[in-house]
Formats: C-alpha cells, structure tokens, sequence
C-alpha cells in the first residue's frame, strides 16, 4: 500500500494518491492533473478511481479533466447534486482498491455533502482517513462556506454529529489526512501540521473535546473571518462543470508583441496582471498594471481582487508564463488572452512608458514620521493584524478592501503615502491598484511590520477594540 500527499503550498491544499497491488486512486485533485497521471505511470500503476470530498469553494477541482484523462469515475459521497456524471456514493459503501480497500463516511458539516474516505489495508483495518475539510489538524471546517440554504449554526450542528459519531470513534492510531493545512481560509486557525492521526487530534484539537453540542456550535461560528470573494465562484465551478485547462491553455499561452498587447490595453475592462516578484515589480512595470506576485499567495489574491468576467492579460518573468496561467486557472479564472513576449524588457526596448513604485527601507520611514505633517502610514494587513500591533496613526486599509474605489474616500493629493504590510508582498500589490486608480503619491515600506517593529524611532501601539 502507498500513500502519496501531494501539497500546494500557495494554495495549502493537499491532494492524494493512494495505491494497492496496482490499483490508484486520487483524492481532491487539483485542476492541473498531469501529476497524478505521470505518477501512477511512473508506479505502473492505474488510476480507477476519484474521490471528491465535497464541492470545494477555495480551489477549481481537477475531477473533470482527470476523468477525461484517465476515464475513472467521479465519486461524491450522499446528497451531491452536480451537473455531470457522477458515482453517487452512499454512506458506507466501500469501494476495493487492489488488495486495500476505500469506505465511504458521510460527515455532513462543513458542506452537507462532505464526506471523508476510510483506507482500510490488506487486513481489514482501519489505516488512514482523507478528512477533506470535515478534520484538520487542530481545527474542523468552517460551517459558514456552504453554497446550501443551511445556517452556520445547521451545519455546525451536522459537524457536531459528524465528528462524534463517525470520526471519533475511529482507533487512535488512525492517520488523518486532511485536505488543507496552516494558511487556509476554509477552517479559523489550522495546525502547522498537514497530517495527524486521531488520537492526536482527541488530545489536542478543541472540536474534538467532550462538550455538549451548544458550545460546539459557539465554538466553531464564533470568530469567523470574512470569507474570501471568489469562494462561492468556485464551489458553483465545481458543482457545475468547466472548460477544461487544455482548452484554456490555447487561449491563454500566446505570446503578444507590444503592439499586440497594447491593443487588448485599450479595452478598459482589461486587467494586466504581473506576476513577478514584488522587488522586481517597483522597479519598473506596465503602467496600470497589477502586481500579484507567484511568490506569494498568489492564486488567493488573485481569486480574492481580480474580476472572474473581465480579460487578463500577463507580464511575467520569463519562463513562468505557463505556472501564472495554471495557478489562475487552479481558482477559476478562464478569460486569459496571453502575455507579453519578452517581458518589461521588450516593452521598455520598443519606447513605452515604464512605471515604478518608490521603496523605502524602515529607516528612512522612521526619519520622516516625525518632520512630516503629510505622511500617512498606511496599514494594509488584515483588521486583526492590525489590532495585534500598528505604527501609532496609521490609518487600516486592509488589502481585500481595495478593489473597492470608496475605501480611499478619506485619502488627500497633498498626503505621502507610505504602505505596509507583514513583509512587503501584500503592500505591493496595494500601491498597484492605488495606481490604478490614480493615486502615485505613494511609497512602498520594504520589509513591511516584520522590520517596523525592529525599528528604533517607531512607536507601535495595539487597538484592544480591533482584537475584541
């Protein structure tokens, strides 16, 4: 028996593969499948089988292209209803895997069709389980993502039940692998870990503490972060069906001359998106572009910023032309109509106008707070962050905040901007959609919080009333 977890680390997102005398199966595919297909080729190996744990709203599922490829069926557990061909699952029905075999748990909770898979090895026993979001490692699924017309506290309930009944009362010594770790929006704060096993969690995770079902349910809907945008656009991609990536890769694989790319500039509803990295960004861009680099979260906050029905072009760096289009594609983006050929480079050579962004080190910031009647530090981390601790008077404009024109209403030409963030990632892409919405008067903290709370001169300060 052979388990593989495949990580995403953009993304946190782990898929599976899992293999017996032969005989594979994947569990919650990413959309780009051609990993999968190799490794089972590589294992002489065939894939018979694709397990869908629920209809997952963070990332495009792979389950679509993968059964093209490899003609296995899709199987979702109870009360799925899609618009394609599915093996419709009940609960406890078990599926042989070679000499292994998968049983299917339906855990009804973070979604109502969520379902977890039970490995069982050559024996009979109960070796691993793929939680998908019903489990993870400290932490249980969020119940207020679900596209359904149920409550949170419904679902919480459900999940209640679910863990109590199904799941904890597997052997300690079961492995749980769960579909996300640390970094996830579809749980409140996620372990380190992206695997456990459940006695661990029956120790150390507080979902999984005797409690009555009422502080259950306050524990898990209580807190929750505002989810990102896109996440219902996935989830309905996933129930509904998508273009397949091969086909999106004709359209959006081709290279454009300037001239070309200029002409698609033209249309105002054109997105161009650089992904390059922050540093190589401020240095010299397209001007109006927006800089979300592959460096960091990248499929996230694009997902989380970008327009779904608008077209996007590419800058990127030169051989990362093919990984900027599958990390868009791997959240649902599809209106992709090339990228510049020859990057900045051939821009700048052919006489178009270069923009930049000023960077500053945390020095120069600290020497111009106190003489600078103008100057706004502005914070664009998350609310909580912020609260947590801040440079006193900086004004909190979260970075999810500024696709919206009205949050920069209370910013004046005369003010010197200078923006921050954690460590310099999500602050650049905020100068960009600044710029973009004509506001230069901008500069850019390297380092970000990391090196402003090192700094002597700066006074940081917590907001309780942010943090409550």
């Amino acid at each position: 028996m052979f388990i593989k977890q495949l990580y995403t680390g953009c993304l946190s997102e782990a898929a599976y593969y899992i293999e017996s005398d032969g005989v594979a199966a994947i569990v919650d595919p990413l959309r780009d499948v051609d990993e999968y297909v190799q490794l089972a080729r590589e294992r002489n190996a065939a894939i018979k089988y694709i397990f869908e744990t629920h209809f997952h709203a963070d990332f495009v599922s792979g389950h679509l292209d993968l059964q093209k490829a490899t003609g296995a069926p899709i199987v979702y557990g109870p009360d799925t209803e899609t618009q394609f061909p599915i093996h419709l699952a009940k609960d406890r029905e078990t599926f042989p895997l070679g000499k292994a075999s998968i049983e299917v748990i339906h855990t009804p909770g973070h979604t109502v069709e969520s379902t977890c898979y039970l490995l069982r090895d050559e024996t009979g026993k109960p070796h691993a389980i793929f939680t998908g979001d019903t489990l993870f490692v400290g932490e249980v699924g969020r119940p207020d993502l679900s596209s359904g017309e149920m409550s949170k506290e419904e679902l919480a309930s459900m999940l209640y039940d679910s863990l109590n009944n199904k799941i904890a009362s597997l052997p300690d010594e079961v492995i749980v692998y769960p579909a996300h770790g640390p970094g996830s929006n579809c749980g409140k704060n996620l372990g380190p870990g992206t695997s456990s096993t459940i006695g661990e969690e029956k120790a150390n995770n507080y979902a999984l503490q005797p409690q009555t079902k009422e502080a259950f349910i306050k524990a898990v809907t209580t807190d929750l972060p505002a989810a990102p945008s896109y996440f219902p656009i996935n989830a309905r991609i996933n129930k509904e069906g998508y273009d397949s990536l091969e086909k999106i890769m004709e359209t959006a694989l081709r290279p454009l001359n300037v001239a070309e790319f200029k002409k698609w500039m033209e249309d105002e509803n054109t997105i161009i998106l650089d992904t390059r990295k922050a540093g190589d960004f401020t240095k010299q861009f397209v001007p109006g572009s927006i800089s979300i680099g592959l460096e960091g979260r990248f499929a996230e906050w694009a997902g989380s910023l970008l327009p779904f029905d608008q077209p996007i072009i590419l800058v990127t760096e030169e051989g990362q032309e093919k990984e900027s289009i599958v990390r868009l594609a791997r959240v649902g983006f599809s209106q992709i109509h090339g990228y510049l050929e020859g990057g900045v480079a051939a821009w700048q050579k052919a006489g178009e106008e270069i923009d930049l962004i000023i960077d500053v080190e945390v020095d120069e910031l600290a020497m111009d707070l106190p003489y600078d009647d103008h100057l706004i530090a502005v914070d664009v981390r998350r609310e909580a962050e912020f609260g947590d601790g801040h440079v006193r008077g900086a004004v909190n404009i979260p970075l999810n905040d500024l696709t919206d024109p009205g949050s920069m209403a209370n910013i004046e030409e005369h003010q010197n901007l200078y923006l921050y963030c954690g460590s310099g990632y999500r602050s650049v892409i905020a100068a960009s959609l600044m710029k973009r919405q004509g506001i230069h008067n901008l500069r850019n903290v390297l380092g970000g919080f990391n090196a402003i709370r090192t700094q002597e001169g700066i006074e940081i300060v917590k907001d309780n009333s942010v943090l409550n």
